[in-house]
Formats: C-alpha cells, structure tokens, sequence
C-alpha cells in the first residue's frame, strides 16, 4: 500500500468502532480529513444514524458540513464517546506530537473530553523518540517576540509559522511557534519548561490522551493501547 491507501486503511478501522447514538469528536489532517468522508459515506448509506459530531477545527467543520454531518457545540454533546483523529508523531509508549496542521488547541479539548481517543495513522507516524520533527507552540499575539528569544535561549530553535507571507492564524486568533526538541532531553521535560512561560497556551505534546492508535502497515493494522 502507499501512503494513501494506509490513511484510508486506518480510517476504515476507526470508523468500526463508531456505533449508532454515539457522540464523536473529528479531527484535523489528511488521515482524519479520510475518517470524515467515510463516517459522511456512512451516514448517508443508513450504515450509522443519529451521530452526533463536534470538530477540531474550522476546516474539518466544513467538511462535515459537506457530507451532511450534524455538527454541535462540544459541551452540548460532552462527554464524547469517542474522538478520532491522526497525529503528527507517535512513540512506544503512545504520547504524540500533534498539531502541524495548526490545530492542536482545538484538538487537545476536544480530545481531553472523549472517553475513548482513536489514533489513526500510517506507519511512517511511528518514531522511537518524539521530536524527529518540530513541536507546535500555540502563543499569543503580544507574546511571540518574547516567546521567541526565550526559546532560543533554551536552545528551541523557534520558528513563526507563516501562512501567504503572514502569520499563520489559528481558529482561536493566536500564533504558532514551531520549536525542535534538543537531543538530550525528554519532550516532557523541555514542555514543562515552555509551558512555565507566560504566553503560551497550548503545545502539541499529548502525553496521556490518547486511549489507542489504530496504524496502518504494510503488512496491515497494528493496533497500540495505553
């Protein structure tokens, strides 16, 4: 299988867990981008009925929209019964990186309200130590420059996203800062230092949240539980 094709995989399986009257929280990315139009595809066939859906984003929002889905307030229908949703990075114990798509604010309250958290995911997710690629920062305005020498003094190596020649701006108004984890160091411990800092709102470090990851192979699914 290529990439693709796993991410549809992965989805497929995720979408198994999903009965009737349930409550689920969607999520944002290409590999959950594929759960909402198979959840859409389900819904419409009589396959599912009665789901109802609140989102990780404006973008997935839209998407479900499209496919009909019935989307609501998150503490109109919280606690979820589940959340589904693919992640950036994924080690052995099962904390993730998320949030390169821009959402990881979004997606971590969403997520931190549903009995059951879905990883979905490809193998190439998978990685012996978090941190191969950047963490995202979720800051606020007025702090970014004073964020941003702060973590090049921790030896960060921060990075104002950019969308079109600006900042990127995230569904909830702030900016992200993309910073590299040092190699000698455990994610947990360099997040507690940034989260020390006023400014910051959130990062993309999911340590606990995740209840189970459904990764898609090569070889076909293998499934991790905390």
């Amino acid at each position: 299988m290529d990439l693709q094709a796993m991410k549809i995989v992965a989805a497929r399986g995720a979408l198994a867990e999903v009965r009737s009257g349930m409550s689920v929280g969607l999520g944002t990315g290409s590999t959950a981008k594929e759960f909402v139009r198979l959840l859409g595809e389900a819904l419409a066939a009589g396959a599912l009925r009665n789901i109802r859906c609140t989102c990780t984003s404006a973008k997935t929002e839209a998407q479900a929209r499209e496919f009909g889905i019935a989307i609501f307030d998150l503490a109109a229908i919280a606690p979820l019964d589940i959340a589904i949703d693919g992640a950036d990075e994924i080690d052995p114990h099962l904390r993730l990186i998320k949030g390169r798509g821009g959402a990881l604010l979004r997606e971590k309250i969403v997520e931190q309200s549903a009995v059951r958290f879905v990883v979905i995911a490809d193998e190439t997710k998978l990685v012996p130590r978090l941190g191969a690629g950047v963490l995202p920062v979720e800051v606020t305005p007025f702090a970014v420059g004073v964020l941003q020498d702060r973590f090049k003094a921790m030896n960060l190596q921060p990075v104002l996203r950019m969308s079109d020649g600006k900042p990127r701006v995230t569904d909830e108004g702030h900016r992200i800062l993309d910073v590299r984890m040092p190699e000698d160091q455990d994610i947990a411990d360099v997040v507690t230092r940034i989260r020390d800092c006023a400014g910051v709102v959130e990062t993309g470090f999911f340590p606990r949240e995740a209840t189970e990851a459904i990764i898609a192979t090569t070889s076909g699914i293998r499934r991790m539980s905390r």
